[in-house]
């Protein structure tokens, strides 16, 4: 009898079962985007063999395109990070496309140059919240330019990138 007391009197004398549709839950995705490593040849046509000096890519993004996944997102954090040990400054472009390829936002910076003792580095960090999410859940694809903005003397080096996002929800 004392253990059946004991056990209804203390366990649920504080829970107000009527407060759990006000629960919410706020789990944060951390997801990495995409990664890459360009060298010469990236910036030589490969059919032709000419010098090119915009490259460009597009990739989708399939882990937005779930309705339980748009409902809830209310921030996203993008961070975008280059090293350059090109001799030349390259300009990046990161366009985030809608499912009709329009364009919703985009981040755009300056890669410096660099070299093999010292790259060149930047590291940008995005935030969408508020009103801006919305721009985030209509993107679906996420295109990247990348464009040489000095006439280079040597097209030796290499350029990496890393590239990571933190999606916040509430459910």
């Amino acid at each position: 009898m004392i253990v059946f007391c004991t056990l209804f009197s203390s366990c649920f004398k504080d829970v107000d079962f009527s407060e759990a549709e006000n629960i919410q839950l706020t789990p944060d995705l951390k997801v990495s985007i995409i990664e890459y490593q360009l060298n010469e040849i990236d910036f030589t046509d490969s059919e032709t063999g000419i010098f090119t000096p915009v490259i460009h890519d597009t990739i989708r993004l399939e882990y937005l395109d779930d309705s339980y996944v748009q409902d809830g997102l209310m921030y996203a954090e993008f961070r975008f990070k280059h090293e350059n040990t090109f001799s030349f400054p390259i300009g990046s472009k990161i366009i985030f496309l809608s499912e009709e390829n329009n364009s919703q936002f985009q981040v755009n910076y300056t890669i410096p140059a660099g070299s093999d003792v010292n790259p060149g580095i930047i590291d940008t960090l995005h935030i969408m919240e508020g009103e801006e999410i919305k721009k985030v859940r209509r993107s679906i694809n996420m295109a990247i330019e990348l464009q040489i903005l000095e006439e280079p003397k040597s097209l030796e080096g290499e350029l990496d990138f890393s590239s990571r996002g933190l999606y916040r929800f509430e459910f």
